[in-house]
């Protein structure tokens, strides 16, 4: 069960990182790079959670 909440934390909190990476005054091309910097950093993370590293 704290696998599961652990994972649900891990998502919102990259839903609300990518938002408000959203509303900052970037150039679109910098805001495509820290977009795909948080998924990559999410993506990782959630798979430490479902233990495959």
């Amino acid at each position: 069960m704290s696998v599961l909440i652990s994972i649900l934390i891990t998502f919102l909190v990259i839903i609300l990182v990518l938002w408000l990476v959203q509303r900052l005054p970037l150039d679109a091309r910098m805001r495509q790079i820290v977009q795909l910097i948080v998924i990559i950093i999410g993506i990782i993370s959630l798979l430490r959670y479902l233990a495959v590293f």
